[in-house]
C-alpha cells in the first residue's frame, strides 16, 4: 500500500471520530467504548488491509502530549495531599498485580518461565491514562478520589514499563537481580524528574521572550515529547520527565502566558488530545483483526489459551479490588486511630477506585513490543487485547451506572477554601482599588467617570453578596442576558455593514473577536 492510501485511511478514520462520537452521545454510551468497537468493525471492512502498529511510534506519539495534558491541570496542593495514595495505586497496585498475575499463569501453565508470567503482569498492569482522563472527565465524583485517580494515571505508566523492561530482559537472559532492579527504578524515577524540571526551568524562562501566540504555543507544547524523547533516549523515566514538566509548565502557566496564549493554547490543545484520544481507541480496534488471526494461527489449544486469558482476566479485575479495599481498610484503622471521626461509608470510594482500572495504549504497545524470540509472546498479545476490552467495554461502560447507584457526589470544597462570591469580593475589591488610582488625571480631574463608576458599582454589589453560598442564579442569569442579546445585536449589525460592503474582512475579524471574547465571557458565567 502506498503512504497516499494511508494518509487516505487517516482522514477516513477522523470521519470516523466524527460519527462515532456523535453516536455515543446519542446512545448514551463512552465515547473509548464507541470508538473501540468502531475500530473493531473498521478493522473487518473488505479492503482494508492488516493494521500493524509500531509499539514504539504508539508511545512516543501518543503518550508524551496525553500525560502532558493531564499533568498539565493537576493541582499541585491536591496532588501532595493525596500523595500517599497516589503513591499506593500508581507503584503498589501495579507491582501487586504484576506479581499476583504472574504468580496465577504460572500456576495454571507450570510450563511458561516466571520472567514471561512477570512480563505479562507488567504488561497488563497499569490502568491507562488516556482510557482514565477519558472516562474521568465526564463522571461526577468526590474530589479526593478524582484526584488519587488522575495522580495514579500520571505515574502508573512508569512502574509498568520499568517492571517490563525487566521481565524481558530477565526472559531472554535467564538473570534477574532484584537489588538492581530497585536502584534502576530509583534512577530512572529520579532522573526523569530531574530532566522534566530543568525543561521546565528552561522553558518558563525562555517563553517570556516569545510575542507572538502561536509561537508561544508551539514552544510550550513540544517540550512534552522532546522530555519522552531525550529521557527514553538517556535511559532515564521519559513518562516521568514528561510529567514533571507538564505539572510545571501548568503551575507557571498563570504568570507567563497572556490571555491571547491562553485561549489560543486551549483551543488548539483540546482539540488535539480530543483526536488524540479518539485515535487511540480507534487503533486499539483495529488491532483486534491481528489478534485474532493469531489465536487462528496458534499452535496451542485453543481451550488452553482460553483458560490462560480468563485466569489473567480474573486476576486483574480481583487483584486490584483486593488491593484498594485493603490499602484502605489499613488507612481508615490508621485514621480511626488518630482523629476522633472517619469517613462515612468509605467501601463505596474503594469499590468506585478498583472498578477505575481500564486499560489502554500502554498495555498494547507493550505487548506489541515484545520482541518475536520471547517464549509466549502470543499468549501476551492475547491476553493484553482481551483486558483492554473487557475493562474498557466492561468497566468502561458501567462505571458512571455504579456512581449513581452508590449515590456518590462531589464533596464541598474544604471550609479553609474561599467560595466563588468572596473571591469575586476581593478580586473586583483589587480592580475598583486600580481604576481609583487611575480614573484622576495629574490635576486630580475625573477622566473616566463611566469606568469608575462601572468598577463601583460592581465592588458595591460583590462586598454585598460576598457572604453567599455562590452568587444567585437570578442575578446572574438576567445580568448575563442582557451582555448575550447585546452581543447578538451588535454581530447583526456588524454582519450587515460587511454584507453591504461598508467595512472591509480586515475590520470585520477585529470587530468579531472582540464580541467572541465578550460573548465567551458571558456565556461563561451564564452557565
Amino acid at each position: 500500500m502506498s503512504n497516499v492510501f494511508y494518509f487516505n485511511l487517516i482522514l477516513f478514520f477522523l470521519v470516523a471520530i466524527i460519527v462515532l462520537e456523535y453516536g455515543a452521545k446519542k446512545l448514551r454510551l463512552p465515547p473509548a467504548v464507541a470508538q473501540l468497537m468502531g475500530g473493531a468493525m473498521i478493522a473487518f471492512i473488505p479492503g482494508i488491509p492488516p493494521f500493524a502498529l509500531d509499539p514504539a511510534l504508539v508511545l512516543v506519539v501518543f503518550l508524551p502530549p496525553l500525560l502532558m495534558d493531564g499533568a498539565y491541570s493537576t493541582v499541585w496542593h491536591e496532588f501532595k495531599q493525596q500523595l500517599n495514595g497516589i503513591l499506593l495505586l500508581a507503584v503498589g497496585a501495579v507491582m501487586f498485580t504484576t506479581l499476583v498475575v504472574g504468580l496465577a499463569l504460572h500456576a495454571v501453565s507450570p510450563g511458561v518461565p516466571w520472567a514471561v508470567c512477570f512480563a505479562l503482569g507488567a504488561i497488563v498492569s497499569p490502568p491507562d491514562a488516556i482510557a482514565a482522563k477519558a472516562l474521568l472527565q465526564r463522571v461526577a465524583i468526590p474530589r479526593k478520589l478524582l484526584v488519587q485517580l488522575e495522580g495514579e494515571s500520571l505515574l502508573n505508566d512508569a512502574t509498568g514499563l520499568v517492571l517490563y523492561k525487566f521481565s524481558i530482559v530477565a526472559a531472554l537472559t535467564g538473570v534477574f537481580s532484584l537489588e538492581q532492579a530497585l536502584l534502576s527504578f530509583a534512577g530512572l524515577t529520579l532522573g526523569g524528574i530531574a530532566l522534566g524540571a530543568l525543561f521546565g526551568w528552561v522553558v518558563v524562562r525562555l517563553l517570556k521572550y516569545l510575542q507572538e501566540a502561536s509561537l508561544t504555543i508551539l514552544a510550550a507544547a513540544l517540550p512534552g515529547w522532546l522530555c519522552y524523547v531525550v529521557g527514553e533516549h538517556l535511559g532515564l523515566s521519559g513518562v516521568i520527565a514528561t510529567v514533571t514538566y507538564g505539572m510545571l509548565l501548568g503551575w507557571y502557566q498563570h504568570e507567563i502566558f497572556t490571555a491571547t496564549v491562553r485561549r489560543r493554547g486551549t483551543a488548539f490543545w483540546e482539540t488535539m488530545i480530543f483526536m488524540l484520544e479518539s485515535l487511540v481507541f480507534i487503533l486499539i480496534g483495529l488491532s483486534l483483526r491481528g489478534v485474532i488471526e493469531r489465536l487462528a494461527q496458534s499452535e496451542q489449544r485453543i481451550e488452553e489459551t482460553l483458560i490462560q486469558v480468563a485466569v489473567v482476566l480474573v486476576v486483574v479485575l480481583l487483584s486490584r479490588l483486593v488491593w484498594v479495599f485493603s490499602m484502605d481498610l489499613i488507612a481508615r484503622w490508621v485514621q480511626a486511630c488518630t482523629v476522633a471521626q472517619s469517613p462515612q461509608r468509605p467501601w463505596r470510594e474503594s469499590l468506585v477506585k478498583s472498578w477505575a482500572g481500564m486499560r489502554g495504549v500502554v498495555t498494547l504497545a507493550a505487548a506489541l513490543a515484545v520482541p518475536a524470540e520471547v517464549p509466549g509472546r502470543d499468549l501476551m498479545l492475547l491476553c493484553a487485547f482481551a483486558v483492554i476490552l473487557v475493562t474498557v467495554l466492561g468497566l468502561g461502560t458501567s462505571i458512571g451506572w455504579l456512581i449513581q447507584a452508590l449515590a456518590l457526589t462531589p464533596a464541598p470544597h474544604p471550609q479553609h477554601y474561599l467560595k466563588e462570591p468572596q473571591a469575586w469580593a476581593r478580586l473586583v475589591a483589587a480592580q475598583y482599588a486600580a481604576v481609583q488610582q487611575l480614573a484622576y488625571d495629574d490635576d486630580g480631574q475625573l477622566v473616566h467617570p463611566r469606568l469608575l463608576e462601572q468598577y463601583r458599582y460592581r465592588a458595591t454589589l460583590s462586598e454585598q453578596l460576598k457572604d453567599a453560598e455562590r452568587i444567585p442564579e437570578a442575578i446572574r442569569k438576567a445580568h448575563f442576558n442582557v451582555v448575550l442579546a447585546a452581543v447578538a445585536a451588535g454581530r447583526q449589525a456588524l454582519l450587515q455593514m460587511h454584507r453591504r460592503g461598508e467595512i472591509h474582512d480586515v475590520l470585520l475579524h477585529d470587530l468579531e473577536r472582540d464580541l467572541d471574547l465578550q460573548e465567551i465571557a458571558a456565556m461563561h458565567h451564564h452557565r
